[in-house]
């Protein structure tokens, strides 16, 4: 007897969310359906998949060989579908993007009324979280995330890279002078975060973690601190560099400063469900060439 595709769905979602009621969570479906489904492919193959623990499940050997292939066969299924399905007509329905607040403001609102003339049908719902959020918890579609991705789990695509400049405003320099060594730098009044502390290790002669003398826990904040001259910041190239260009903001050690530390990386990451990949594509592929990193 075959397996149902739609059974396969529920079990990558299973998978995919690390647990039954995860991914019953995010297919809007019952817990005893998602295990009746896994139950049934068990049975049909005669082998063990997922190892149940309290915790968590996690695949078997013989489970993972046959996810891999699972995941192949359902990519092409559901990409046949949809060329049949949706031959001319544009994607719709609810797409929840969510991503650090800067990042809204500078890169993603100067973009919107475009992508909403392009894709009327798509209502597009923006949320702001300043820390990693839950894509299931939360009932996020796309998350943009700056710096390395850790969460295996997440499908992923490159956005770019956004360069990391360390800056002060003219009259905070000319009030207090330009420093030119790491020594100098640390009589200043610094900029940094309150809540990730890994943003308070600037890129300067191979790395200087920095006492800050103001912290927020916003980037806007310490971007608007900054430009009001209250010291100096080490922000992302998304936020600041056109205050550059246009001369709000002085980039400072652009000689010795580190490059390729990570957290220049910028990726958009997602569960890839069939009912949701045009809506995700469609999304990235109108942002990715309008974003100014």
């Amino acid at each position: 007897m075959k397996t149902r595709s739609d059974d396969l769905e529920i079990l990558i979602a299973v998978v995919d969310a690390g647990g039954f009621s995860s991914a019953a969570e995010m297919l809007e479906i019952q817990v005893a359906k998602v295990s009746r489904a896994v139950t049934r492919i068990e049975s049909q193959l005669g082998i063990t998949i997922l190892n149940r623990t309290t915790r968590r499940v996690e695949l078997t050997e013989e489970g993972r060989q046959f996810v891999d292939k699972v995941r192949l066969g359902l990519a092409t299924l559901n990409s046949a579908e949809e060329e049949v399905v949706s031959r001319g007509e544009l994607p719709k329905g609810k797409l929840r993007v969510d991503a650090a607040s800067p990042f809204i403001f500078h890169q993603l609102i100067p973009l919107i009324k475009g992508f909403k003339q392009n894709y009327p049908d798509i209502e597009l719902e923006l949320t702001s979280n300043e820390g990693f959020v839950d894509l299931l918890e939360k009932k996020t579609d796309i998350a943009i995330r700056i710096g390395k991705l850790t969460d295996s789990t997440l499908h992923a695509r490159s956005l770019g890279k956004s360069e990391l400049f360390i800056v002060a405003s003219k009259d905070y320099l000319a009030t207090r002078g330009v420093p030119t060594t790491r020594e100098e730098i640390e009589q200043h009044d610094l900029l940094g975060f309150s809540g990730v502390k890994v943003l308070n290790h600037w890129p300067i002669d191979g790395g200087l973690t920095i006492q800050p003398t103001f912290t927020a826990s916003n980037g806007e904040t310490v971007r608007q601190m900054t430009l009001d001259g209250n010291g100096i910041s080490c922000l992302s190239g998304f936020m600041v560099k056109k205050d550059i260009e246009e001369g709000r903001l002085v980039a400072l050690f652009e000689q010795n400063k580190t490059t390729n530390t990570g957290r220049e990386l910028v990726n958009a990451v997602y569960y890839k469900s069939s009912n949701l990949a045009r809506r995700i594509t469609a999304f990235i592929d109108y942002i990715q060439p309008r974003l100014t990193l």
